[in-house]
This record gives structure tokens, C-alpha cells and sequence, in this order.
């Protein structure tokens, strides 16, 4: 089969990798799986283009996707609107997409998982059109995105010191508001702190993120409204891999999810797959089964030892500094 891969050369991992040497190794392991690959380093705000011109190539028959949660979720909507098949690779800081379907989140033993993949039809979600592989929420976490975004930070460690200090912040200060939802023609108008809908219901993770994509389901879910103290105890349960054990936590599912906010605030915010985004009076969220399909690891698939992987990382490294060295 023949791929295109863009890779976000300034997206997490990528920042301090020998994209060079990555990108030979990444052409090596899939001609010696019998695939053919072109790779595309792209910056940030050439992403969208690259894909976009992949996704529209009829000679090909998937295009590969490097870089952390934003540039995974724009590609799964580029691929899901062209119908092109979709391969993760995860350079990022939390890999939640990776993760559900499996994919290895080193960026070197991903590429061994992907050449030796197999296709499956995934669900993919969508707010007013808009596709998401991950979650839309409001709430507690577009308030902590938001405190998030105010700080400076330059390293993933960094980004993750980030995420505690306002997500301390939000728990000393929940928000409230109210909502009117439908889920599947279950009415019902409540005052919350934090709302999420996600493509297909949550795993007992810390990380709260699916780990079936294939459900054929929205998860949806709520909280009561929250103090200080009831928002630290569901933080603590969701660390634990216990949010759906917690007393303020209602859950559903189904497939088409309609929200309204009456008292709806000029300047609100949801979060869409990471991204903060302005929040509508009214949303309209719905899954659509089985429509993206994606490169995942063969059943059974064990990645290679450790030690053979820092054994070729070695081996990429000294020939990538003997090239730089070697007289023009």
C-alpha cells in the first residue's frame, strides 16, 4: 500500500527528534512491510494544507498523521470528510486518540504498530459539524483550559505543570450553570458544574479517555453542581480511574445529544478535542458510526524489545552525525 505522512516537525516530540532519521527509518520500516511512504515536515501552520492535499490524492491509500491532539484531531476530520483512511502517529503530550485505538505512544515503535496494521471503521464524533475523535466539554475543564493558556510554558513537562496549577485552580472555584439537554429523547434541564460528551463513553482511565471506538456511542455526562470540596473529591476519582463511581457524576449514552444554555454568557467557552472554542447557546453533537476509518495494530501484535529500539535509535543517531560530519 502506498502512504503519505505529514508530520508536525514543531509539535511535542518531534521539537527534539532527528526528523532526518526519523523519517529514513519510518520509509525503512514500512518498504520492509511492503509499503510504499512519502513523508511531509511540516510546520504548524502548514498542517491543515498538507493534509488537506493528501487527503484529496486518489493514488494513495492512507495518509499517516504526526503531532500531538490538535494536529491528530484536524487530520481525523480532514480524513473523515475526504473518506481517507487515517494512520496516528503520537507526538504529543496526551495522545488520548493514540491511545484509544491502541496505537504504541513512542513515535519509533508506532511506526513498527502502524506497517504492520490493519484497518478498522472507528466512530467519529461531530459538534455543529465539526468533527471531534475525543470529547466537546464545558465547564470546569474549559475553565481549566482557559487558566491553562494564561501561563507560559516551552516542554511537555512544562504543559503538564501547566495543567495541575490551573486544574487546582478550577477545583477551588467551579463554576455553575445551567443547561437543558437531550439525549436521545431524554429531556432534562439541570444546574451543573461541568458537562462532557464523548466519542463513545469513557474507560475507567485516569486519563479519561475510550478505549472502543466502535460502540456506536456518545458517552454524555454531567456533574452536580460542585464545591470546593466535592470538585477535589471527583478529581481525585478521576486520577484513581473512578469518575463513574463518584456521587456528583450522571452518565448516558446515545447517539445524538442536543444542548442548550439559557443562560447562556457572551465570552463562554467549550473545549473541542483540546482546543478552546467559543461556547453557542445552542450545540448539537452527534456520532456517526463506524465513518472513520483508521490504521491500528494487528491483533495479537507484541512491539519489538526495548532494547532493540534503543539499539536502532542509537544507530540513526551516530549515522545522522557522521552524515553532518562527512566533508561537502
Amino acid at each position: 500500500m502506498k502512504f503519505r505522512a505529514i508530520l508536525n516537525r514543531d509539535g511535542g516530540t518531534f521539537r527534539t527528534t532527528d526528523m532526518q532519521a526519523y523519517s529514513d527509518h519510518a520509509q525503512r520500516i514500512f518498504a520492509d512491510n511492503g509499503h510504499q511512504l512519502e513523508i511531509v515536515l511540516a510546520k504548524g501552520e502548514e498542517i491543515a494544507d498538507a493534509l488537506e492535499a493528501a487527503a484529496l490524492r486518489d493514488d494513495l491509500d492512507g495518509i499517516l498523521a504526526g503531532g500531538g491532539d490538535g494536529t491528530i484531531s484536524a487530520a481525523a476530520s480532514i480524513a473523515w470528510k475526504q473518506k481517507m483512511p487515517l494512520g496516528v502517529i503520537p507526538a504529543g503530550t496526551m495522545n488520548l486518540f493514540a491511545r484509544s485505538l491502541g496505537v504504541p505512544l513512542d513515535i519509533w515503535t508506532a511506526l513498527d504498530a502502524l506497517a504492520k496494521g490493519r484497518f478498522i471503521d472507528a466512530d467519529i464524533g461531530s459538534a455543529d459539524g465539526r468533527a471531534f475523535v475525543h470529547q466537546f466539554s464545558a465547564g470546569m475543564h474549559a475553565r481549566m483550559v482557559r487558566l491553562r493558556n494564561q501561563m507560559v510554558y516551552s516542554s511537555r513537562i512544562g504543559k503538564i505543570a501547566a495543567n495541575v496549577r490551573a486544574s487546582v485552580g478550577v477545583v477551588l472555584n467551579p463554576p455553575e450553570f445551567d443547561v437543558e439537554f437531550d439525549v436521545d429523547g431524554h429531556r432534562e434541564h439541570r444546574l451543573i458544574s461541568a458537562i462532557s460528551v464523548s466519542n463513545n463513553p469513557f474507560a475507567e482511565n485516569g486519563l479519561m479517555y475510550s478505549e472502543d471506538l466502535t460502540t456506536g456511542h456518545l458517552g454524555f455526562y454531567v456533574t452536580d453542581p460542585l464545591r470546593p470540596a466535592t470538585a477535589a473529591r471527583l478529581a481525585v476519582d478521576i486520577l484513581r480511574g473512578r469518575m463513574k463511581t463518584n456521587a456528583s457524576i450522571t452518565e448516558m449514552t446515545g447517539r445524538a445529544v442536543d444542548l442548550h444554555f439559557p443562560n447562556h454568557r457572551h465570552g463562554a467557552n467549550c473545549v473541542l478535542d483540546g482546543e478552546l472554542l467559543p461556547l453557542g447557546r445552542d450545540v448539537s453533537l452527534r456520532l456517526h458510526p463506524g465513518e472513520l476509518k483508521v490504521l491500528v495494530p494487528a491483533a495479537g501484535y507484541a512491539p519489538p524489545p526495548m532494547g532493540e529500539v534503543l539499539l536502532e535509535r542509537a544507530r540513526q543517531a551516530a549515522a545522522s552525525f557522521s552524515a553532518a560530519a562527512r566533508p561537502e
